[in-house]
């Protein structure tokens, strides 16, 4: 079996380096920039590169996985150029704009629209790692709109990873995850713009900094690009999430301008209750 992983970083390198250990299948590897393909081929991450035009013809599988931003740009050309029984599976984090992209493509039902639930917050053909997807959820979209073998095969993929695979719309996922994925990436990247302001003048910040800090900023080192991305796709429920989300911050702020301990030990208390979901 021919696999084509279009984009090499951590979630395209990581799907190729674990693919590539399996029996009977050849990853071929494209990526925009020569660097990155270089290092996929240094880091044994894919058996050979490949030009676009001749990694789709001789492609069973062909992954998508570059910025959201593109995806929805390159899968009408993509689904143009693929074989009669080639699926196409893409793992962007946004699904609404993406799966719009193609929704009237006469090829449209050889597409999977997934989104594996698994990364760090490094990037780069480096930052790929074994095992990354290993006991994590995948999510597919408009599972009725894909071919019956083409759905097949991407859950058997998905499977092989080691993943669990959920169903959902579109806009379904695209709400869920501006909750408890994009709006975590805003608030650790603000509270790093946060400190870095105080860190101007207070020199021995970092000094201070424990585990607390660490692991709340730790996305904050995530990719910019990636992530502009992302957010410029989810606008919409990123937007009503933000909202709800300030409107808790500055409840809390007033709690504290009025040195109203009880009640904020009472907000800090119903928060605990994210207990019963995250063990």
């Amino acid at each position: 079996m021919n696999i084509t992983v279009i984009g090499l970083g951590l979630i395209g390198g990581s799907i190729a380096k674990d693919l590539k250990s399996q029996l009977n299948v050849k990853v071929y590897g494209i990526d925009a920039s020569e660097d990155h393909v270089k290092q996929a081929l240094d880091l044994g991450l894919i058996h050979e590169s490949s030009d676009f035009n001749s990694g789709i013809a001789n492609a069973d599988i062909v992954i998508v996985s570059i910025p959201v931003n593109k995806i929805e740009l390159l899968l009408p050309e993509l689904l143009d150029k693929i074989n009669a029984d080639t699926t196409v599976i893409d793992v962007g984090s946004t699904k609404a704009e993406i799966c719009r992209s193609v929704e009237n493509h006469p090829k449209r039902n050889r597409f999977v629209a997934c989104h594996p639930l698994a990364g760090t917050e490094f990037s780069g053909p480096a930052a790929a790692q074994s095992g990354l997807f290993r006991d994590k959820k995948n999510i597919i979209c408009e599972a009725d709109k894909s071919a019956s073998d083409a759905l097949d095969t991407a859950l058997r993929l998905f499977e092989s990873l080691g993943m669990t695979t959920t169903f959902m719309s579109p806009s379904e996922h695209d709400k869920h995850l501006a909750y408890v994925s994009h709006l975590s990436h805003v608030s650790s990247f603000m509270l790093g713009l946060t400190v870095l302001d105080i860190e101007k003048d207070e020199k021995q910040i970092f000094n201070l900094a424990g585990t607390g800090f660490a692991s709340t900023v730790r996305l904050a080192k995530s990719s910019p690009k990636t992530w502009s991305a992302i957010f410029g796709k989810n606008r919409k429920y990123l937007l009503e999430a933000l909202d709800s989300y300030i409107v808790h911050l500055q409840n809390f702020r007033n709690m504290i301008d009025k040195n109203d301990i009880s009640g904020t030990e009472r907000l800090m208390n119903e928060s605990n209750q994210i207990k019963r979901i995250l063990n």
